[in-house]
Protein backbone atom coordinates (compact mmCIF):
# COMPACT_ATOMS: atom_id res chain seq x y z
CA UNK A 1 0.00 0.00 0.00
CA UNK A 2 1.40 3.37 -1.00
CA UNK A 3 1.86 6.13 1.53
CA UNK A 4 -0.15 9.23 0.72
CA UNK A 5 0.24 12.83 1.75
CA UNK A 6 -2.02 14.31 4.44
CA UNK A 7 -3.81 16.34 1.74
CA UNK A 8 -4.83 13.12 0.03
CA UNK A 9 -6.22 11.76 3.28
CA UNK A 10 -8.13 15.02 3.72
CA UNK A 11 -9.84 14.36 0.37
CA UNK A 12 -10.60 10.75 1.30
CA UNK A 13 -11.86 11.78 4.75
CA UNK A 14 -14.11 14.57 3.49
CA UNK A 15 -15.70 12.32 0.88
CA UNK A 16 -16.09 9.53 3.48
CA UNK A 17 -17.80 11.95 5.88
CA UNK A 18 -19.95 13.97 3.47
CA UNK A 19 -20.47 11.67 0.50
CA UNK A 20 -19.59 12.17 -3.18
CA UNK A 21 -18.15 15.59 -3.94
CA UNK A 22 -16.84 17.74 -6.76
CA UNK A 23 -13.44 19.41 -6.43
CA UNK A 24 -15.26 22.71 -5.85
CA UNK A 25 -17.25 21.19 -2.99
CA UNK A 26 -14.01 19.79 -1.54
CA UNK A 27 -12.48 23.29 -1.70
CA UNK A 28 -15.48 24.72 0.17
CA UNK A 29 -15.31 22.03 2.87
CA UNK A 30 -11.57 22.57 3.32
CA UNK A 31 -12.11 26.32 3.68
CA UNK A 32 -14.82 25.73 6.31
CA UNK A 33 -13.31 22.86 8.28
CA UNK A 34 -9.63 22.21 7.62
CA UNK A 35 -7.92 25.42 6.45
CA UNK A 36 -7.29 26.95 9.90
CA UNK A 37 -5.02 24.09 10.95
CA UNK A 38 -4.00 22.39 7.68
CA UNK A 39 -3.76 24.76 4.70
CA UNK A 40 -4.15 23.12 1.30
CA UNK A 41 -3.75 24.96 -1.98
CA UNK A 42 -6.95 25.08 -4.00
CA UNK A 43 -5.13 23.74 -7.07
CA UNK A 44 -4.32 20.57 -5.13
CA UNK A 45 -8.02 19.97 -4.46
CA UNK A 46 -8.65 19.93 -8.20
CA UNK A 47 -5.68 17.63 -8.93
CA UNK A 48 -5.76 15.16 -6.01
CA UNK A 49 -9.20 13.58 -6.63
CA UNK A 50 -8.21 12.54 -10.16
CA UNK A 51 -4.94 11.08 -8.84
CA UNK A 52 -6.82 9.13 -6.17
CA UNK A 53 -9.24 7.89 -8.84
CA UNK A 54 -6.30 6.63 -10.91
CA UNK A 55 -5.04 4.82 -7.80
CA UNK A 56 -8.47 3.21 -7.34
CA UNK A 57 -9.28 4.99 -4.07
CA UNK A 58 -11.99 7.15 -5.62
CA UNK A 59 -14.35 6.60 -8.52
CA UNK A 60 -14.97 9.52 -10.86
CA UNK A 61 -18.38 10.19 -12.35
CA UNK A 62 -18.63 12.89 -15.02
CA UNK A 63 -21.91 14.64 -15.73
CA UNK A 64 -22.82 14.40 -19.39
CA UNK A 65 -24.94 17.55 -19.47
CA UNK A 66 -25.09 20.91 -17.75
CA UNK A 67 -21.90 22.01 -16.08
CA UNK A 68 -20.28 18.60 -16.70
CA UNK A 69 -19.02 18.47 -13.15
CA UNK A 70 -16.68 15.71 -12.02
CA UNK A 71 -18.06 13.97 -8.95
CA UNK A 72 -15.82 11.70 -6.88
CA UNK A 73 -17.06 8.73 -4.85
CA UNK A 74 -15.09 6.78 -2.24
CA UNK A 75 -14.29 3.20 -3.26
CA UNK A 76 -13.85 0.23 -0.94
CA UNK A 77 -10.08 0.54 -1.45
CA UNK A 78 -10.30 4.21 -0.52
CA UNK A 79 -12.24 3.40 2.63
CA UNK A 80 -9.62 0.75 3.51
CA UNK A 81 -6.75 3.20 2.92
CA UNK A 82 -8.45 5.82 5.09
CA UNK A 83 -9.15 3.29 7.87
CA UNK A 84 -5.53 2.10 7.80
CA UNK A 85 -4.26 5.69 8.02
CA UNK A 86 -6.62 6.50 10.92
CA UNK A 87 -5.60 3.34 12.80
CA UNK A 88 -1.87 4.14 12.56
CA UNK A 89 -0.87 6.05 15.73
CA UNK A 90 2.45 7.18 14.26
CA UNK A 91 2.80 10.59 12.62
CA UNK A 92 5.70 12.73 11.49
CA UNK A 93 6.74 15.38 13.99
CA UNK A 94 4.55 18.49 13.80
CA UNK A 95 6.11 21.51 12.16
CA UNK A 96 5.76 24.98 13.58
CA UNK A 97 6.57 27.68 11.09
CA UNK A 98 5.42 30.76 12.93
CA UNK A 99 7.07 33.96 11.67
CA UNK A 100 6.31 35.65 15.00
CA UNK A 101 8.34 33.02 16.83
CA UNK A 102 11.20 33.61 14.41
CA UNK A 103 11.08 37.34 15.18
CA UNK A 104 10.93 36.54 18.90
CA UNK A 105 14.13 34.52 18.54
CA UNK A 106 15.95 37.51 17.02
CA UNK A 107 14.24 40.19 19.15
CA UNK A 108 17.47 41.06 20.96
CA UNK A 109 18.84 42.40 17.65
CA UNK A 110 16.03 44.96 17.32
CA UNK A 111 14.73 47.84 19.37
CA UNK A 112 13.12 47.09 22.78
CA UNK A 113 9.82 48.58 21.60
CA UNK A 114 9.73 46.14 18.67
CA UNK A 115 9.12 43.14 20.90
CA UNK A 116 6.25 44.91 22.68
CA UNK A 117 4.66 45.81 19.34
CA UNK A 118 5.10 42.26 18.06
CA UNK A 119 3.69 40.74 21.23
CA UNK A 120 0.71 43.12 21.28
CA UNK A 121 -0.12 42.31 17.66
CA UNK A 122 0.25 38.55 18.21
CA UNK A 123 -1.89 38.60 21.35
CA UNK A 124 -4.67 40.33 19.42
CA UNK A 125 -4.45 37.82 16.55
CA UNK A 126 -4.61 34.87 18.92
CA UNK A 127 -7.52 36.43 20.83
CA UNK A 128 -9.35 36.77 17.48
CA UNK A 129 -8.76 33.08 16.70
CA UNK A 130 -9.77 32.17 20.24
CA UNK A 131 -13.08 34.02 19.81
CA UNK A 132 -13.65 32.40 16.42
CA UNK A 133 -12.99 28.87 17.71
CA UNK A 134 -15.09 29.47 20.83
CA UNK A 135 -18.03 30.66 18.72
CA UNK A 136 -17.73 27.73 16.33
CA UNK A 137 -17.62 25.28 19.24
CA UNK A 138 -20.66 26.90 20.86
CA UNK A 139 -22.59 26.39 17.62
CA UNK A 140 -22.07 22.62 17.63
CA UNK A 141 -24.31 20.01 19.18
CA UNK A 142 -22.28 16.79 19.19
CA UNK A 143 -24.97 14.99 21.20
CA UNK A 144 -27.51 15.60 18.43
CA UNK A 145 -25.10 14.88 15.55
CA UNK A 146 -22.30 12.40 16.31
CA UNK A 147 -20.37 13.56 13.20
CA UNK A 148 -19.78 16.85 15.04
CA UNK A 149 -17.77 15.11 17.78
CA UNK A 150 -14.53 15.20 15.79
CA UNK A 151 -15.02 18.88 15.02
CA UNK A 152 -15.82 19.63 18.68
CA UNK A 153 -12.61 17.90 19.79
CA UNK A 154 -10.55 19.81 17.27
CA UNK A 155 -12.14 23.11 18.25
CA UNK A 156 -11.39 22.35 21.91
CA UNK A 157 -7.73 21.88 20.95
CA UNK A 158 -7.88 25.14 18.97
CA UNK A 159 -9.34 27.01 21.93
CA UNK A 160 -6.67 25.70 24.30
CA UNK A 161 -3.91 26.43 21.78
CA UNK A 162 -5.07 29.98 21.07
CA UNK A 163 -5.65 30.74 24.74
CA UNK A 164 -2.09 29.64 25.59
CA UNK A 165 -0.61 31.71 22.75
CA UNK A 166 -2.68 34.78 23.63
CA UNK A 167 -1.67 34.58 27.29
CA UNK A 168 2.00 34.10 26.38
CA UNK A 169 2.07 37.09 24.02
CA UNK A 170 0.13 39.26 26.49
CA UNK A 171 2.72 38.47 29.16
CA UNK A 172 5.55 39.40 26.77
CA UNK A 173 3.82 42.67 25.87
CA UNK A 174 3.28 43.53 29.54
CA UNK A 175 6.76 42.56 30.74
CA UNK A 176 9.16 41.89 27.86
CA UNK A 177 12.11 41.52 30.23
CA UNK A 178 10.44 38.60 32.07
CA UNK A 179 11.75 35.23 30.94
CA UNK A 180 9.92 32.80 33.23
CA UNK A 181 6.71 32.74 35.24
Amino acid sequence: MAEYSPARYVVLGLIARHGPMTPYELKSRVEDDIQPFWPILHAQLYRIPAELAQAGLLREEAETAGRRRRIFHLTDDGRTALARWLADPDNPEAETRDPAQLKLFFADLGEPADIVALATRQAARHRDWLARYTALRAGLDPAADPRQRARARLLRLGVLHERAHAEFWESVAARPERLDD
